[in-house]
């Protein structure tokens, strides 16, 4: 097991992330998993730091991560399975459902409950 140390850069973060989506899927009690446990730990403290999340609502939160990660709306419809609706969600004409937070969330490194906030849609 490599030793891990605070992130602090963006090499140390894309080291840490590959490594944490490498062993994702360890069993508990395997030394892994406590190394697992660390990095996201690790990784969690980095991007609280670097990434303090500004007051906007979740449409626009998810657009800057969107950014942030290169992301496109079919992107995001691949993840939820459903291009129409991300459409409409992204336009403000459909809120976001308890699936579609859990989703984003994980895929655009979200805090759910920043996404659970209340919005005004254009219908």
């Amino acid at each position: 097991m490599k030793q891990w140390f605070l992130i602090e850069n963006k090499d140390d973060y894309e080291k840490a992330t590959n490594r944490y989506e490498e062993i994702h899927d360890a069993k508990k009690g395997a030394v892994e998993h406590k190394e697992k446990l660390l990095l996201a730990f690790l990784i969690n403290q980095y991007e609280e730091k670097q990434w303090s999340i500004p007051e906007v609502d979740p449409i626009e939160m998810i657009k800057i991560r969107m950014e942030d990660f290169s992301y496109t709306a079919s992107d995001l419809a691949k993840e939820y399975g459903d291009k129409g609706t991300v459409s409409k969600v992204l336009n403000y004409k459909q809120p976001l459902s308890l699936n579609m937070i859990r989703k984003f969330s994980k895929m655009l490194r979200i805090p759910a409950d920043a996404l659970t906030k209340e919005y005004k849609l254009n219908i």
